[in-house]
């Protein structure tokens, strides 16, 4: 499968097997949390995807020696991956992530180094980010490669849900490590888990690494001196951040210097607190609420 295969929308659901799921807490706050993470995960990554968190960790064997799930919640998961063989545990989960859902890290880290037989790892990737996934991909991947190698066993990949970062991780280490195709590693991941990986991340970190990130510089510009702020959304920080421009007394506009390296770029500019676009720049086409975002090619 390539590229042009995948559907624009694609709907999946994380469901507890027997062998992974834990008791169910069926409290209304626990519900409420899981359907509004589901929401903004459908909203970031283009594909309709539910996790419920209230039905415990979850996860599939892509390979033998290789799991993608979700994430651990309490001490007494790491037993349950103990007994299927699990040497390595490898969270991508940033400290927000863990707090949204009240998981405690440091007491699921501290057991499992009292177990003595299994690793807990970090290496934190920003949620619902393509361009944070792209940037880390390398050098979390070369975090990966090397506890595989000093623990052996089968090594368990998670971020929150299992069905974004944990998945291009793992595609990413059966590309570059282990010898597949990138559209064989895809193919084998669908088939043993329904999720969504961003495969424009790979391809983009692949193309990094050989390119050795070579960065162009680019200008962005907003054409009116009586607003008091402008902001920009998106490009290489997400939309969940914001960069301001600078006002350019000479010019009477707003301006904003940054080095991108190659790829395609959806922005939105904030001016005196209020979202829009920029109609003398490039723009999608509407989406499905009629909303449209400026973008750049670099």
């Amino acid at each position: 499968m390539n590229s042009s295969d995948i559907p624009r929308s694609m709907a999946v659901k994380a469901i507890s097997g027997s062998t992974s799921s834990a008791e169910k807490n069926s409290s209304d706050k626990e519900e409420e949390k899981s359907e509004i993470y589901s929401h903004n995960m459908t909203e970031a990554m283009g594909a309709v995807l539910t996790y419920r968190h209230e039905l415990g960790m979850n996860y599939n064997f892509i390979r033998p020696d290789l799991i993608v799930g979700s994430c651990l919640q309490t001490p007494e998961d790491v037993d349950k991956l103990r007994k299927v063989g699990v040497k390595t545990i490898f969270c991508l989960q940033q400290d927000p992530d863990l707090e949204y859902f009240g998981v405690d890290i440091g007491a699921i880290q501290d057991y499992a180094k009292k177990c003595g037989d299994i690793e807990h790892i970090r290496a934190q990737i920003r949620d619902f980010d393509s361009f944070d996934l792209r940037m880390r991909l390398p050098a979390v991947v070369s975090k990966l490669y090397k506890a595989i190698n000093r623990n052996g066993g089968v090594t368990y990949i998670h971020c929150t849900a299992g069905l974004g970062r944990a998945p291009a991780v793992a595609m990413a280490y059966m590309f570059w490590v282990q010898g597949y195709k990138l559209s064989e590693a895809h193919s084998l991941l669908l088939s043993k888990r329904s999720c969504f990986p961003k495969l424009d991340a790979i391809k983009s970190a692949t193309a990094d690494i050989l390119t050795d990130l070579k960065k162009e510089l680019v200008t962005l510009t907003w054409e009116n001196s009586k607003c008091s702020t402008v902001e920009v959304s998106g490009l290489d920080i997400g939309w969940g951040q914001r960069i301001p421009l600078k006002f350019d007394n000479e010019h009477g506009s707003w301006t904003l210097q940054r080095e991108l390296p190659e790829g395609r770029y959806e922005y939105k500019y904030i001016v005196d607190g209020e979202w829009t676009y920029n109609e003398y720049e490039l723009v999608t086409t509407p989406n499905k609420d009629g909303h449209v975002n400026n973008f750049l090619h670099v």
